[in-house]
């Protein structure tokens, strides 16, 4: 299996006298033999396009460090890839245009308890929480509104925060 890139790049050398190990270690590692096939091809192609490997002491640690590497990124590409559909099937239940009539006497009665809740909240408390939460300012854009420091903002967004928090549970209670 001798070629000139290889006779040229140790790396590549060692890539193909050890592949069978480095095969059964992806295999391991991944989980699937075809995912691993795949990772031991990335491996190759990344092996192939280095071109100052004179420095490299230890080609085969080398090449196992470079297929553990890409190893490592792939699965957390798949983790990251499962994560975001896992999140999109949750959503869809979120969105539902004909939501039955017990759903939307639900939704209305929180929204009411909401604007309750908010309604008793003090002025500047209740205008830094919705300032942030709807509009999306940040404390310093609401401090220069409300004419108060950055961290008095924090303070009226946890209060307001809190207080919502215990009339929802207070109204749960009941």
């Amino acid at each position: 299996m001798s070629t000139p890139t290889s006779a040229v790049n140790p790396l590549v050398s060692a890539f193909q006298e050890h592949y069978a190990d480095l095969l059964a270690f992806l295999a391991r590692r991944m989980g699937n033999v075809e995912k691993a096939a795949d990772v031991a091809q990335d491996t190759y192609l990344r092996l192939a396009s280095l071109s100052d490997t004179a420095q490299i002491l230890e080609p085969r640690a080398f090449v196992f460090r470079v297929a553990s590497n890409l190893a490592i990124d792939r699965l957390r590409q798949e983790q990251r890839r499962s994560a975001l559909h896992d999140d999109v099937s949750d959503n869809l239940d979120v969105c539902d245009p004909l939501a039955s009539p017990e759903k939307q006497f639900l939704a209305a009665e929180a929204i009411e308890q909401l604007d309750r809740s908010l309604a008793q909240l003090p002025s500047k408390a209740r205008l830094a929480l919705l300032l942030n939460r709807l509009e999306g300012l940040t404390h310093a854009q609401i401090a220069v509104r409300l004419d108060v420091s950055e961290s008095t903002v924090g303070k009226y967004i946890v209060q307001a925060m809190r207080h919502c928090r215990d009339w929802l549970r207070q109204s749960e209670s009941i």
